[in-house]
């Protein structure tokens, strides 16, 4: 009897036509004469609540129920789940969904209401968006049933706990990773680089078109044709590149609830893949106070999954980055020539002028290619319209802060250092761009 009156709900339709009976018989005072009708009403309206609870209970499991839950999450993407719904009751039900979300996603209304008719099965799929790495763990899966009269509701609870490790964006990674093998970079909404470095592994010999290197100018085989021919190099391949991540305070700012370090870990677990995929041997390390989660660059098999459960376990602290650490453990274990993708962030000149002895440091054995972030929520800001003099304040200070981000970017060329300042939400696509063009002109 316990477990009835608890799966028991009574709908607010019985209780708006309860109200109208109270005040229907309130009306009967002043005619007394219409108040055994009321009294009928009333019986009506108890047998139909009956009525409705025998239809809801006759059944033992008249609901069955399931959550299909991927094995893992990717970090700062829709991610699909989907609850099957099966229906036991000889008569078509309304239903209502409640599902138990993770705490990470503080979703408090989550509901899915809809119709099944009789014996059928109903598959509701929905998206979640995780924005912190870590377990997700799903509670219980709650059914409400009610039928077309609607004066009760019927609860059924299935014990669906789950927990969902939520990685790196691999389905980023999925999605540049055809990258690796074509140049037909324009059809992926990205610009198109000429390729003009070589190394001294020969591939063929072909027409020369403007823009080729006349150096590579095949001259016997273009007396033979009696047309330019031009002799073409593979791309130099098991180069070392590193991610190299700050983690920092200044990487914790989120943009689109995301952190800057979680876009750093998104673009370099996609960057590693396609170096492998390219014949590269990909590595990674973090920095803040000390350099930790270390991965030295190898072209091995199993190194993309070591790369992945290491980005799983990083995460940002409070702590001021030390530079100077890094280049000390950069200059003691990593002996050859390597790329090094530097995801960090910098807001003023000083800031930069602080680092700038030890990236001028590293720079001067590796290829260092400095990646930061614009601050979109500024742009946004300087878009809007000024109707005060506050507003014009806001904007003026705004528009200060967008110019000192491109003052950094001509700072860091002066010294021969490559950069990246990108939109997070850009940053994966700009790093392969810029990956993809030093491999193509040859400069590391």
């Amino acid at each position: 009897m316990k477990k009835f009156f608890k799966s028991l709900y009574l709908q607010q339709r019985f209780f708006i036509a309860l109200g109208i009976l109270v005040v229907l018989f309130v009306f009967a005072f002043f005619f007394e004469r219409l108040i055994d009708y009321f009294k009928i009403g009333f019986f009506v309206m108890i047998g139909l609540l009956v009525f409705d609870i025998l239809l809801l209970y006759r059944t033992k499991n008249a609901i069955k129920a399931s959550r299909n839950l991927p094995d893992k999450f990717s970090n700062g993407d829709k991610n699909p789940v989907d609850i099957l719904v099966s229906n036991q009751y000889s008569s078509s039900i309304h239903i209502k969904i409640i599902d138990e979300l993770p705490v990470q996603f503080q979703e408090r209304s989550f509901e899915i209401k809809e119709i099944i008719q009789k014996s059928d099965s109903k598959t509701f799929p929905y998206t979640v968006r995780p924005t912190e790495r870590g377990e997700y763990h799903f509670g219980g899966l709650q059914i409400f049933v009610s039928t077309t009269l609607g004066f009760a509701q019927r609860k059924f609870s299935f014990n669906q706990d789950a927990m969902v490790p939520n990685y790196p964006s691999f389905l980023q990674l999925r999605k540049y990773e055809l990258m690796a093998f074509t140049n037909k970079l324009r059809d992926y909404g990205l610009k198109k680089i000429r390729r003009i470095g070589h190394t001294m592994e020969f591939e063929q010999i072909k027409d020369y078109v403007q823009g080729d290197d006349v150096r590579n100018i095949n001259w016997k085989a273009s007396a033979k044709r009696n047309q330019l021919m031009i002799n073409q190099f593979q791309d130099e391949k098991s180069q070392p590149v590193y991610s190299v991540i700050d983690k920092g305070r200044v990487m914790k700012m989120p943009f689109e609830e995301l952190k800057l370090v979680d876009y750093a870990i998104n673009s370099t677990l996609v960057i590693s893949n396609i170096a492998l995929k390219k014949g590269d041997k990909a590595g990674m390390f973090s920095f803040s106070d000390k350099v930790s989660n270390q991965v030295m660059a190898q072209k091995r098999a199993s190194q993309m999954n070591l790369i992945l459960e290491t980005l799983y376990n990083l995460d940002t602290d409070f702590k001021e980055s030390d530079f100077a650490r890094l280049y000390i453990d950069i200059k003691r274990s990593i002996t050859q020539r390597s790329l090094l993708l530097l995801y960090t962030n910098f807001e003023t000149m000083d800031a930069l002028h602080r680092q700038l002895p030890y990236l001028q440091a590293i720079a001067k054995n590796h290829l260092l290619v400095v990646i930061f972030f614009e601050n979109t929520e500024l742009k946004e800001l300087v878009k809007q319209p000024a109707v005060s003099t506050q507003d014009i304040y806001q904007k003026t200070i705004a528009e200060k802060f967008i110019y000192e981000k491109k003052l950094i970017v001509t700072e860091l060329n002066k010294y021969g250092i490559q950069t990246i300042l990108t939109e997070p939400q850009q940053l994966t696509v700009n790093t392969i761009n810029k990956y993809l063009e030093i491999k193509a002109r040859g400069l590391l």
